[in-house]
């Protein structure tokens, strides 16, 4: 067996990662109906949401959190 393995892993899980954030995987990922949220939820669950979008884009961004 190679050596190389364990990179080789790592190097398939970040482009993995890389591609789920790809704005055409968000987009088709919104198009079906189970990762669609509902337009009549409370405005509470609303605003948690807000801010989790908020977190994840800074995350993207190589921004840190404090």
């Amino acid at each position: 067996m190679t050596g190389n393995n364990g990179n080789r892993s790592e190097e398939l899980a970040a482009d993995i990662k890389r591609q789920f954030g790809t704005e055409a995987t968000k987009r088709f990922l919104r198009s079906l109906p189970a990762f669609r949220t509902e337009a009549d939820i409370p405005e509470h669950f609303r605003d948690l949401l807000d801010r989790l979008d908020g977190i994840e884009a800074s995350v993207a961004g190589g921004q840190r959190r404090q």
